[in-house]
Parts: C-alpha cells; structure tokens; sequence
C-alpha cells in the first residue's frame, strides 16, 4: 500500500518561464530470486512514462489523471513478471497539473501544491512480499526533456538522452540520489478510468513555405501532438508552432491563447514543441507531457529539402471512448454536422471533458453538462464521468458551491460557475442513469446534491429567484444574452432540482426526493408569478431562448404550452428562421420544435447555409464545432457545448428514446421524424440489453421503418401527425421487423 511518506522527487526546483527544469530519468534495480509474477503501484503528481526492464508498460498518454492534489493524488497498477535476477524500474517524470505556469489565468500557477513532480512507487510478489518502495536509493539523472507544460508545450534536446538508461546491466554509479519529499494532502486513489490513447494518424494534405518557416496543414482541427522524424545536424533546432486557423497566410495564434496583459511573452512560447537534433541518423521525437488542438503546424528551422510529408505526422490523442452510437442519412450536411460533432466531444475529452483542446484545456462544467446526452448516446465516457464526479465533489466548499472549472484551485467561485454551470453535478449522473441505468454516481453524490439545493436557497432573492452565475452563454452575434440571467438561472435551478427528485426516485431515497421536489415546486412558483406575462404567454427577455426553456423545463402548464410556442414560433420567424440563441437555449430549442411537430423547421434552421447556422459553419469551412456563431471570426474553433444536435438527430430524426419515463433503461420510445427533405435516415444505440436500431426509408407516399429492439426491451412506436401505421394506429407496441407506414388520410 502506497503512504504519503514514500514520495520522492529530483529536485527542490521547478520549471518555470523565466527558469526552465528539467525533467528527471529515475531508475532502479533490484533482485529476484526467481522469475514470479508481481505488481508495480505507482501514484505520481504531475504525469509519467513507467518502465520495465527497458520495455514502457504505461497505460496511456498523460497518465495517470489530471486533478487538484490536494484532494487526489492518482496511482495506477501494473501486473508484471520479474525476471529471475536484477530487474529494473525506470522513470520519466513530467509536470502536467503539479506545475502549470502556463495554467497562470486560473490561478494554477498559485497552487499550493506546486512543486516539482514527485511519485511514489511499490513492486508487490503475488504472496504479498514488497521488493520494492520509493526511497532515495532511486538513482536520477536529467532527461532531454529540458522543460515542459500542460498547455505550453516541451522542449526536447536530443543531446542530453542516455541511451539504455532504462534497462539492465547500465551503469548508473554516476547518478545523483533522489529526494524524500511531503506530498500534497490529497487522498492516494486508483485512477479507474479509460486511458487517453492514440486514435489515428494523419499526414498533411499540403505544405506551404514562409519567409521563416514551412505551414503544414493536416486538413481538419482535432487534438494531439505531432510526431516529428528527420535526418538532422548536431544542434539543430526545430520548432512546431500549433493553431487552428491562418491569418493573412499564417498561424492565428490570438484564436489559440488569450491576447491579455502577457501577450508579448505567450505568443512566442504558446503551443511550441521544440527539438534539438543529435545528428545522428533519422532522429525521431513526439512530445511526451504535453498535446494541442491545432490543424495546422509552422515548422521552423529546417530547409527545403527537409520540408517533406513524411516529416511530420499529426497523432490524434484523445481518452479510449468506445462507439455506442451513431446516426446518417440522405443529406450530407447532416451527416457532416454528426461526424465534426463526434469529433469535437472526442478531441476534447482528455480524461475528462474539457472546453477546447487548445487555449484552455479546462474542465469547464457547463460544457460538459450541455454536450453529456450527446456524448453518452454515441460512446461511454461514463467511466470517466463518474471519476471526474469525485474531483467535481471534492471541489464543492462546505456551504455547497462549485467552481466553473474541476480541477481548480480555488479559482472560479466568484465568476464561471451558477446554476447553468454547475448543472454539471447532476446532469452527468442523470443521463448516465437514463441511458445506462447506473445509479453509483447518484449514491455516491446524494449528500453533495441535498448541500447544493440548500446553498442555492440561500441566494434566492426576495422573490424566491436567482441570478448569481454565467447565463445564456456565447449568444449568436456575439451579444449581451437577450434572456436575463434571472431567468436562465431559476429555470436552471428548477431544471437541477426535478432532475435530482427523479435520480432520487430511482435510488428509493424518498425524503430527498421529497425535498428535492419542493425545490421545484418552489423555482417554477417564483418564475411563473414573477417572470412569464400570461396575457401574451411570454418570458421575460421575449426572446427564443427564455420561451424554449421555459416550455423545455415545464414552467408552463400543459393547457399554456400551445399558445407559448405559438409565440417562440413568432420569435423565430421574425428572425426568418434562424437561431437567436445561446448555449442554453441552443441545448433546447430544437427538441421544443420537435416535441411540437416542428422538426422540419429545426432541420432547416440547423442545415441552412446562410448565418447564423451549423451548417453556415460548414459552408465557413470548419472542421469541429466552434465555440460561437459570429459573422465575422470565431473565438475557438473547437469546442463541443453546441454538440446537442447529435442527440436530436438521433432521438427525433430516428426517434430513439430510451428510457422515456426515466425508471427503467429497458423501457424504449420510437418516435421518429419523417423530415421531408430526407429519403432516408438511421441511427443505432447500444444500450445496455443490446443494439438498438431504427432506420427509415421513404418508398413513393409511404415510409418503410425498420427495426432491431433487443430482447428484454420494451417498445413502443409513436408517430407523428400526418402518418399512421397500415393499421390506421398512431401508437402500438413493437418488435424487431419492418413496417409500413402510410400517409394518415
């Protein structure tokens, strides 16, 4: 069992802007007196390469996690089998989260943890005899990793490797001894998640020269690092600059980094990969501590004859999700939209999720709430969901608040968070119980649910109404949200409340339940007698997104909700059918449309090439989703918060709508939309009783629906107006098969 005191570290020193460390080589050797199996445990603050015996057995590319250490230090175990005789471990540290000067915007680089990287390490026999802990008898010795940051990038000198310094029979007598050091306070925890690994590689589709360097682009935004591999000189030093767009025919590095009061000294050093050459052969080197968002890469310092395809290859690194789902169909738009959707959640999942893969990397809460049910219907990130949930708990302060980003320091109480935001906390476990049935987040978060409901009551204002945090988030344009905060946040707040009350429900904690339940009672009171102008049935800011959520969430009554939406349908059409939204109402405003027999107009608004829309997006060339809709530019070129289309066009377009009444993963509602601009369209879900399919096809008047329900599965078909079974029904229970359905007369 690793213990706070087995620590150990290179150096009283860490790297810094002003003062490059480098990383540190640990080894070391120890006997066997026969070949037996055995386990290595390693918890490790900041990120690490293991090796044994020469051979790396690392599970995944920044391993182990990235967290606050603080609260969790995190360890990983590898089952290995000892050679009879010396045996070897070997060591790379790097900084990752324990030392992140370039995380300086949120405060990382006041951490009070802050140190150097540290690891504790222990090789267990299978009859339980320890052979090996972490002391000062590990031998170290400086790596060609001469500096490295999370966010930043490494700078590798190829000169300073040591070849064979991880395997047996090297001589290490010459090597300094580590250092015993105090670990942070963070409790010592298994890192239970899939591991970040590499997806695919991709080569550039051109190569363009400059006055000082070569632009490569790789033809799309995703996130990685590139691998480099070139016959240089001794001392040669290339640099790779990563971004997402150009200006004026090169890298637009304002998109990539904040242009803010340390903009002269960032541009020069923001998403810089490094490498010194050895000049020695064909050199190969891809970063090991770090990654980027970019599509395209400047390489400076090499000549034209170097300046080859084969010298860079992009490596897309992301966690291991596993496809669960997905969805086509007769338009290439709409097929467009569904992969650069799935591209975007992909490459910004790097354990957890994260804003975008390039100027921030943080775990922003409210983009992970808003892009979960998308996430959830094409992959199974619920692993990981439910270890980032422990950070998420682990950050919550004792009067129940939450920061806008996990992991934090502290930064991002007192601006970044609110309801909309720290929705986080319930919608990961909420969805994952619709779509998976799983309740462990839900045991596991109880008591820090029932803390956050209380906290909230305690800023309400006199009208039992909130307004404390971030609200309709990036509204297209570029504008002041037109929904004022105290309508974003209440409806969120009841939003929470009723999504607790039914995740309560299914754990049979019936008082919570009940509590929760007056807290809706209670939100949608405030909002109805404060908020809504029933004369002309209308939200406060008359806006789309205050009356798409508003008939989203159920602040009107059943016998309201037809002449509400008569009125978003009037806000839309005075904006000629586009969005005039932000993220908040974007997650929303299209399933309104459909639940109201709307789907054709939310199609249109989504696919239409004119601004504001996704598919003006795609006209704009973008490759992922971005961050915001403005005419003229775009802050990130990578983001997934406006991802919920994929779920729409899955649940409405192909109508899969598992577990409609929210008590049983087994329960199945088919309910598709015949969308007249499409001769065809076909999802799958792999639920946890099997595949689900729905496919539709259109075949003169009629439509051919076919199916696949997995047994132990109960379905039933809904259609929309306008069609009817050949047997003139609307609605009935369904099997697996094929069947007709026919225009209603």
């Amino acid at each position: 069992m690793l213990l706070k005191n087995m620590f150990i570290k290179a150096t009283e020193e860490y790297n810094t802007f002003e003062n490059n460390v480098p990383e540190y080589y640990f080894r070391r050797k120890f006997i066997s007196e026969s070949e037996a199996k055995a386990k290595i445990t390693v918890a490790v603050c900041g990120f690490y390469e293991l090796y044994f015996n020469g051979k790396r057995i690392t599970k995944g590319f920044l391993s182990p996690y990235i967290s606050n250490t603080n609260d969790y230090i995190y360890s990983d175990e590898y089952d290995i089998t000892l050679d009879s005789g010396e045996n070897v471990i070997g060591i790379l540290l790097g900084n990752g989260y324990q030392n992140n000067p370039g995380g300086y915007i949120w405060d990382f680089d006041k951490a009070d943890f802050r140190s150097a990287p540290m690891f504790a390490l222990e090789v267990e026999k299978a009859d339980e005899e320890i052979l090996l802990v972490s002391d000062e008898k590990f031998k170290i010795a400086p790596s060609p990793i001469r500096s490295d940051d999370y966010r930043f990038g490494e700078y590798y000198d190829a000169n300073y490797e040591i070849d064979g310094w991880n395997q047996k029979d090297f001589d290490d007598s010459k090597w300094e001894n580590a250092l015993k050091t105090s670990a942070p306070s963070g409790e010592i925890r298994i890192a239970d998640i899939d591991p970040i690994v590499k997806e695919c590689e991709i080569t550039p589709v051109s190569i363009t020269k400059r006055d000082d360097g070569y632009i490569y682009d790789f033809g799309m935004s995703n996130a990685g690092v590139c691998r480099l591999k070139i016959k240089g000189t001794k001392g040669q030093k290339i640099e790779l600059r990563h971004a997402d767009s150009l200006v004026d025919g090169d890298l637009n590095l304002g998109q990539v980094w904040f242009v803010r009061e340390m903009w002269e000294r960032d541009k020069n050093i923001v998403h810089r990969d490094t490498y010194v050459c050895k000049g020695v052969g064909t050199e190969v080197y891809q970063p090991t501590f770090t990654y980027h968002g970019f599509r395209y890469v400047k390489v400076s310092g090499i000549n034209e004859e170097q300046a080859t395809k084969d010298l860079l290859t992009y490596l897309v690194y992301h966690t291991d999700l596993k496809t669960r789902g997905g969805f086509e169909c007769s338009d290439d738009v709409t097929n467009t939209l569904q992969k650069i959707t799935r591209r975007s959640i992909l490459s910004n999942f790097h354990h957890f999720p994260t804003d975008c893969p390039q100027r921030e990397k943080n775990g922003w809460t409210a983009d992970a709430a808003l892009s979960c049910e998308a996430a959830l219907i094409n992959f199974n990130p619920e692993r990981n969901y439910t270890e980032w949930m422990n950070n998420i708990r682990k950050a919550q302060l004792e009067n129940g608040s939450l920061p806008g980003i996990v992991p934090t320091t502290g930064w991002g109480f007192h601006w970044g968070n609110g309801p909309a935001w720290d929705s986080v906390m319930t919608y990961l476990p909420y969805y994952t119980y619709i779509y998976r049935g799983e309740t462990e987040m839900i045991k596991d978060s109880a008591e820090a649910f029932v803390s956050y409901l209380k906290y909230l009551g305690t800023r309400t204002d006199e009208n039992g109404l909130l307004a404390i945090g971030l609200g309709d988030w990036c509204h297209v344009g570029g504008i002041t949200p037109k929904s004022p905060l105290i309508l974003t946040d209440s409806v969120m707040a009841l939003d929470i409340s009723s999504k607790m009350a039914d995740m309560f429900d299914g754990v049979n904690m019936k008082a919570e339940a009940d509590f929760a339940r007056g807290e809706l009672a209670k939100y949608r009171r405030s909002i109805r007698e404060n908020l809504v102008d029933f004369s002309s049935m209308t939200v406060i800011g008359n806006c789309q997104t205050s009356q798409a959520m508003s008939l989203f969430y159920g602040v009107f009554d059943e016998s309201e909700e037809s002449d509400a939406f008569e009125k978003l349908l009037e806000m839309i059409h005075a904006e000629n059918d586009h969005i005039d939204v932000g993220v908040l109402g974007g997650r929303v405003i299209f399933h309104v449309l459909g639940k109201f027999g709307y789907s054709d107009l939310a199609f249109k608004m989504i696919t239409r090439d004119d601004y504001p829309s996704y598919g003006n997006w795609l006209k704009r060339g973008t490759t992922t989703l971005w961050e915001d809709f403005h005419e003229n530019g775009v802050s990130s070129m990578n983001h997934h918060f406006w991802g919920d289309i994929s779920a729409w066009f899955i649940k409405r377009i192909a109508g899969i709508c598992l577990n409609p009444d929210k008590h049983n993963v087994n329960e199945l509602k088919i309910a598709p939309a015949f969308i007249s601009a499409l001769d065809n369209a076909s999802a799958y879900h792999m639920a946890p009783s099997g595949k689900i399919l729905s496919s539709w096809v259109r075949e003169g008047e009629n439509v051919i629906l076919t199916l696949e329900i997995p047994a132990g599965i109960n379905a039933s078909a809904e259609l929309e107006a306008g069609y009817t079974f050949e047997d003139l029904k609307n609605t009935k229970s369904v099997t697996s098969g094929t069947y007709k359905i026919i225009p209603r007369i």
